[in-house]
């Protein structure tokens, strides 16, 4: 798992000028866990950490480049950025 996360974090970073190779990090890790508690509240079945990185990746795609500006709007996602010191 280490190395699908650094592989699609370095995927995010390329996309995205805005964010350090550490913090696109956090964005995967946030995004992958993210996907995987919604499939679970929702109770579908778990399909493997092969979906689930097919959907990271379609979500770097699709929003990478301004994922940062995300932030903003998710409280969530502010309070965890904030506490791992990109927001300061």
């Amino acid at each position: 798992m280490e190395e699908i996360h650094q592989r699609l974090a370095e995927q995010l970073y390329q996309t995205n000028e805005n964010l350090a190779l550490d913090e696109a990090r956090t964005w995967v890790e946030l995004l992958w866990e993210d996907f995987e508690t919604t499939q679970a509240k929702a109770g579908r079945d778990y399909k493997g950490k092969q979906l689930t990185e097919q959907i990271v990746t379609q979500w770097i795609a699709n929003y990478g480049s301004w994922l940062h500006e995300f932030v903003a709007r998710n409280p969530k996602y502010k309070e965890l950025l904030n506490q791992k010191g990109y927001l300061q």
